[in-house]
């Protein structure tokens, strides 16, 4: 280990001082004149190296006492001898300059709707506020309080605040910018609003005739003979593909879905959820659609890679827009959907309790909660109905994925064709 210099803290000549050691380094002639001193005015530099070897330095009023350069070597040689050094020029780095570190790779990681998530709390709330602020000024009882009164609503705080967990936690990581996280310990303080029975429940059968008929006649396939029939989501039927169709058994396998990524669709290699991944059975009215669909567009059997996610291959979707475009998911539900149940005279325009935002009820995605119900009633069990709507269950702990009971595809049919009779529901217990 080398020694330690001697002249460690060492002071720095000054143009302003009129020792004898800065007279000689700085001229009055040339500096201008000085009233002579006995002892130097100049500022102390104390000398050090980081754990990766470099020299750095800074520099003190005064050699001595709690705030001189004698205590700062003594601090930061502990610490790089404990390991716990920390660089204060990294914790400089502004929030702004951070996230666009932090995001050239979480920009590429985790599905695209949840990578545009992250994006558009940050450039709707955080950087708004905090872009130009250095990390090591940003501070908890601040994030507070602008959380609280500048953050309306629950979900919005809770995504506000898991965003900024997460790029102040990477600071802490890379080789600690911050020491501590300010955003650990925020607290969400806008109350969870939960939405009325009126505003979950479907459409009754009266209301979904009065949309149906209010629908343009290629629609009504689309959502009376199709979606009314499934409980697909919209991407999944969007994104639905010849070579997905077993027509032999009347089903269809959901293994990829379209998205809208900041308005332009893509193909997204998996379902919403792990859920998502499975097999549909097809009603003879779901299939007819289907076929009513193959016929006009004959779709192409391929099975194309998904590459850059944008290029659609058209050639291979089942379902299309009236012109032959693929269904933009959008437009299906703001324009089309929207001008039919406010024809039908069943559109209510419900405002979000938290962001203020207008919705219209019912959505196309009420058809989920329509075939839900429509297999309760017939008696499918929960885990059958899960399996085949997609749906994720709750646990305390973990998420639990529930599979079909043998003989369910041939028992939902039956059922959403009034065909399944009496149907016996096992004993959970004994089950």
């Amino acid at each position: 280990m080398a020694r330690k210099p001697l002249n460690n803290p060492r002071q720095i000549r000054s143009k302003n001082c009129g020792c004898k050691l800065c007279l000689e380094e700085y001229p009055p002639a040339e500096h201008g004149e000085r009233k002579p001193r006995r002892d130097c005015t100049g500022s102390w530099q104390a000398r050090y190296r980081d754990p990766a070897g470099k020299q750095k330095a800074k520099n003190f009023k005064k050699k001595t006492g709690d705030d001189g350069a004698d205590a700062f070597l003594d601090k930061i040689r502990t610490a790089v001898r404990d390991r716990t050094y920390r660089d204060p020029k990294r914790g400089k780095i502004t929030l702004a300059a951070w996230w666009d570190e932090w995001w050239e790779v979480q920009g590429t990681k985790g599905r695209v709707t949840t990578r545009n998530r992250k994006l558009g709390v940050w450039k709707t709330y955080i950087s708004k506020k905090w872009a130009d602020y250095p990390l090591i000024d940003l501070e908890y009882m601040e994030l507070q309080r602008w959380l609280s009164k500048d953050v309306k609503g629950y979900e919005s705080q809770k995504r506000v605040r898991e965003v900024l967990l997460a790029l102040l936690d990477a600071a802490i990581k890379d080789g600690e910018r911050i020491s501590v996280n300010p955003a650990q310990h925020l607290e969400i303080t806008a109350e969870k609003v939960v939405k009325h029975p009126d505003d979950l429940k479907p459409p009754t059968a009266a209301q979904y005739t009065l949309i149906h008929a209010a629908l343009p006649t290629y629609y009504q396939v689309i959502m009376r003979d199709f979606a009314h029939e499934t409980g697909m989501r919209p991407g999944e039927y969007a994104g639905l593909r010849l070579h997905c169709v077993d027509e032999e058994e009347m089903l269809v396998h959901i293994k990829e879905i379209l998205i809208l990524d900041e308005g332009k669709l893509r193909r997204q290699a998996a379902p919403k959820t792990k859920a998502g991944f499975r097999t549909v059975p097809l009603t003879p009215t779901a299939f007819e659609a289907l076929q009513f669909m193959k016929k006009k567009w004959q779709p192409h059997a391929t099975r194309s890679r998904i590459g850059d996610g944008f290029d659609l291959h058209l050639e291979e979707l089942v379902f299309r827009g009236p012109r032959g475009a693929a269904l933009n998911i959008n437009n299906l539900s703001r324009r089309v959907w929207r001008k039919a149940i406010i024809q039908a005279g069943v559109a209510r325009e419900v405002v979000n309790p938290e962001t203020g935002a207008v919705e219209w009820w019912p959505r196309p995605y009420e058809y989920r909660h329509l075939v839900t119900t429509r297999l309760h009633h017939a008696g499918i069990s929960e885990k059958d109905t899960q399996s085949v709507l997609g749906q994720e269950r709750g646990g305390r702990v973990t998420w639990v994925y529930t599979h079909e009971s043998e003989g369910a595809r041939e028992s939902v049919r039956a059922a959403l064709t009034g065909r399944s009779g009496l149907h016996v529901v096992p004993d959970q217990e004994t089950a």
